[in-house]
């Protein structure tokens, strides 16, 4: 570069004018410009029509001195705004923030990055102060099997002979998992290898799990419209967990034996 440098002088010595380029012209042109070139020296060493527009360093025909008079300015953006509250009260949500241009992108300079970013949430009271949302709290379930061992007896002295037995079931269609529960090959975490992306399981919520006031059990997901994206973890294996979506509460459960679980 430098002897091209050198050589470039020499022809301005030589000949006055030859080395017209964008600082000459005064030309620096966003984009692609195809009105905006100059008769000058290129960087190739041709001597002909170049370029002072962003394009040309793509199509390699920019004048010589492109960089010079036209340098790289990246996009500068300021600093992100405290994030929002939640759309919603009660039901998972998403909040936001966002951060302003300062300086765009010019003549090549890297582009803006995103200048809004989106997270879930979830408010656990409304605006009045109720207390709302333990259905969308993470869901902890295990194998059914253990629904045969765990002693069914009342949580809290409330508990009566007619609710004791009462129960639902819950129907989700899983929708992602770690792969940690793939992983697991002790006896008694087996089962979270038979869990599937896509399938439909069945979540069986009865006492103890269930709250005796609410008679519901704590993630299960029942005043969600089906659409929302609820989230579940494994007992026993806290990085076996994922997300599923509600499909329809039923009396009782009727899954095969692998796809079937409990409320913990």
């Amino acid at each position: 570069m430098r002897t091209l440098w050198m050589a470039l002088c020499v022809l301005a010595r030589l000949w006055p004018g030859t080395l017209a380029g964008c600082a000459e012209a005064g030309r620096c042109c966003p984009g692609r410009d195809a009105a905006c070139f100059v008769r000058g020296w290129r960087l190739d060493r041709v001597y002909g029509t170049c370029f002072c527009d962003q394009a040309c360093r793509l199509t390699g025909d920019c004048c010589f001195d492109y960089a010079r008079a036209c340098p790289a300015r990246a996009c500068i953006v300021g600093e992100w705004s405290p994030w929002s509250g939640c759309v919603d009260q009660c039901q998972p949500a998403a909040r936001v923030r966002r951060r302003s241009v300062q300086q765009e992108p010019r003549n090549g300079g890297a582009p803006c990055p995103p200048l809004e970013e989106r997270a879930g949430c979830l408010d656990y009271s409304t605006p009045q102060g109720q207390h709302c949302g333990h259905s969308f709290v993470p869901a902890f379930i295990t194998t059914s099997a253990f629904n045969k061992e765990r002693t069914r007896q009342a949580a809290s002295a409330q508990w009566s002979t007619v609710t004791e037995d009462a129960g639902y079931c819950m129907e989700f269609k899983t929708e992602s998992l770690t792969h940690h529960c793939a992983m697991e090959n002790r006896p008694l975490t087996r089962w979270m290898q038979y869990l599937r992306e896509g399938y439909t399981v069945c979540v069986d919520c009865q006492p103890p799990a269930m709250n005796s006031v609410s008679l519901r059990c704590s993630g299960d997901g029942l005043d969600s419209d089906g659409n929302q994206t609820l989230h579940w973890q494994a007992i026993g294996n806290p990085r076996c967990q994922g997300t599923w979506k509600k499909v329809r509460r039923v009396d009782q459960c009727s899954c095969p034996a692998v796809h079937s679980f409990i409320f913990i």
